[in-house]
């Protein structure tokens, strides 16, 4: 049975709490992805459609994070995104990051050990607090293991303090977060969780000192000023804004990324934060444990994550723990029925 959310439909929210893992698209988004199959398959597919999607998705991430949408660019992954900024930075460079912090934030940098590039892990509150001390701090605004928040009024106000390069993963925060970033040099988020799009989509929203920088490695016809007049040959003939920066999209994925994408835009977010946290913190007074600013809990339990399967409803276990998400079309039913599969 479909359930109505902020004006959309979801046909399998019933019992779902897995949107760290991946969320569920509003039927809208579903439906205008199946059509887009159908014309695949009889040979109606229009290559030139697939451009209005990925103008309206920037257009979007940008509204959503707070970004010039001349310096947001496209990308099919976190990590991929990551690794343009990872190969940009000077030899040598030092980067601090959350201890267990998630690894297509960690590994792009890490994998730059030949340059001399070196990567200290710190704990949650070190990290904020000695992010000016290092020449780039790299993390998530909220961490997929267990939904700790960063706390970005000490960061910011430590990384304004120097020259730290700041790189932010958003993408356990935006969709649920009322968030803006303006000051963050990068920030990067994939589709398929809270933003309710398809995976193989991800955007990434750039300073300008960090757009000069970067050198667009993975250069393709959907780079250039104009895709169809850059298909063959030299000179390269770069679009201007961060468009250059661009990754050959997956047509289907983008256009699925951004109906989800810009219908999220267009919601009350203020609204949205406050219904998710309502459920996460209700559940977690059940739980005796503390109140947090995170729609992702996270808590140990013997045999919870089977007492949850019987009982029909979707979670996941990590870093040893059972891990559940509220998103906007979570609902009482599904934390009372959480919470009689605990008790039972």
């Amino acid at each position: 049975m479909a359930r109505d959310a902020f004006g959309a439909q979801f046909v399998g929210a019933d019992g779902f709490l897995d949107t760290p893992t991946f969320g569920l698209p509003p039927r809208f988004t579903a439906d205008a992805l199946r059509d887009c199959m159908r014309s695949w398959e009889e040979g109606r597919l229009q290559v030139g459609a697939f451009d209005e999607p990925i103008r309206a998705s920037r257009a979007a991430y940008a509204s959503l994070i707070g970004a010039d949408e001349s310096r947001v660019a496209l990308g099919t992954s976190v990590s991929s995104s990551i690794g343009l900024v990872a190969a940009a930075i000077p030899d040598g460079s030092r980067v601090a990051t959350l201890r267990g912090e998630f690894a297509s934030v960690a590994f792009p940098f890490a994998a730059q050990a030949g340059r001399g590039v070196t990567v200290t892990e710190l704990a949650p509150g070190q990290f904020e607090e000695a992010a000016g001390d290092f020449d780039v701090a790299a993390a998530s605004l909220a961490q997929s293991a267990d939904g700790a928040v960063l706390d970005v009024e000490t960061l910011r106000r430590s990384a304004a303090e120097s020259a730290t390069i700041t790189v932010l993963d958003v993408s356990q925060a935006l969709g649920w977060k009322n968030v803006t970033l303006p000051w963050t040099d990068v920030t990067v988020a994939a589709s398929y969780k809270w933003l309710l799009g398809p995976r193989g989509v991800s955007w990434m929203s750039l300073s300008q000192r960090v757009f000069d920088a970067l050198v667009p490695h993975a250069a393709s016809p959907y780079a250039g000023a104009d895709m169809w007049s850059s298909l063959y040959g030299l000179p390269m003939r770069l679009a201007d804004d961060a468009r250059r920066f661009d990754a050959s999209p997956a047509w289907f994925s983008v256009a699925g990324a951004a109906l989800s994408l810009t219908w999220l835009a267009s919601l009350d977010r203020a609204a949205i934060e406050t219904h998710t946290l309502a459920l996460a913190n209700h559940l977690r007074a059940e739980l005796r444990l503390a109140a947090s600013e995170s729609a992702i809990v996270s808590f140990s339990a013997d045999h919870a994550a089977d007492a949850l399967r019987k009982a029909g409803i979707r979670a996941s276990v990590r870093a040893g723990a059972t891990r559940v998400g509220f998103h906007l079309y979570n609902t009482d039913e599904d934390l009372d029925r959480l919470l009689d599969a605990l008790r039972r």
